[in-house]
């Protein structure tokens, strides 16, 4: 009899408690036939058409579950993975399995794990709901968040020299979209300088080394790591205390030790960073969006 299939939670691009069953080796022919159609459609009460799910949808569903009398739609994706991985991001659920997984197995999973899946569909809603709030207005005056503190914009060439001012040398009429444009130009020149000071000063810690910077602007992710080296950051961090820039900063790191989240992945972070656990629900709580919501 073939083991239990394992499969991996991912929440917000964090690979949570692995499960401890073991990995099943994929038996020695793949299944034969193509998998049928992956969304899966239930019929009204009254033996009408199905109805399209109204719960948690992603866009680019194709596969629906009912957990706990919640409909959920979610995007299926077969993959070389030795194992079924299940994750939950702001778009919703995405769901990835080996080919050779049936998909009675994928389904059970699903169903295994559908208190997980909601409470962390619930609470990238809440994110949603919090990070709805009006974007920063680039104007004279405004507040700009850095390193945890503010900064106040202060536009034309005679803005006062100390610290808690930006001066932007624009004209008076300059549009919001060029104050952002400078403004922005300004935070990740400073935002590259710190990163590389703060590589810098954890890679000999955990004695690894960095070869390559590049920043990010993605919304769903505060940094990765190649097994090359390469260290992309998200340059909006450069908004957050050092305490929580510093976790990101190691966590990347320590990927390039351990290319998982496994116990061991964590240990390694914990090394140098033996309070990672504050810092990254400090983090984790912190709304990845314009400034204004950082």
């Amino acid at each position: 009899m073939r083991p239990p299939v394992q499969f991996v939670l991912d929440f917000f691009g964090a690979v949570l408690e692995p499960s401890p069953l073991p990995v099943a080796e994929p038996p020695d022919k793949r299944p034969t036939g193509q998998d049928p159609p992956a969304f899966v459609a239930t019929p009204d009460a009254a033996g009408g058409p199905a109805q399209a799910p109204q719960g948690h949808t992603h866009p680019q569903a194709n596969r629906h579950a009912v957990l706990l009398g919640v409909p959920v739609s979610y995007r299926f994706e077969r993959s070389r993975r030795r194992s079924i991985g299940l994750t939950v991001g702001p778009e919703g659920l995405a769901v990835r399995a080996p080919a050779w997984v049936p998909l009675r197995e994928v389904d059970a999973a699903v169903q295994e794990k559908s208190r997980w899946i909601l409470a962390k569909l619930q609470q990238q809603r809440e994110r949603a709901q919090q990070s709805a709030v009006p974007s920063l207005v680039w104007v004279h005056g405004a507040e700009i968040p850095f390193l945890g503190r503010t900064l106040q914009l202060h536009l034309g060439a005679d803005a006062p020299a100390r610290d808690g001012v930006l001066g932007l040398e624009l004209p008076p009429g300059a549009t919001q979209a060029q104050v952002r444009e400078a403004a922005q130009a300004w935070l990740q020149q400073q935002a590259r300088g710190v990163f590389v000071e703060r590589l810098n000063h954890f890679a000999p810690q955990l004695g690894v080394q960095w070869r390559r910077l590049s920043l990010s602007s993605a919304r769903t992710r505060w940094g990765s790591a190649s097994l090359d080296g390469h260290i992309r950051l998200n340059w909006r961090l450069v908004h957050l205390p050092l305490s929580q820039i510093d976790y990101v900063v190691v966590h990347e790191l320590a990927h390039l030790r351990e290319m998982n989240h496994s116990p061991r992945f964590w240990d390694t972070v914990g090394e140098v960073m033996p309070d990672y656990p504050a810092r990254r629900q400090a983090l984790r709580q912190t709304a990845l969006s314009e400034p204004r919501n950082l």
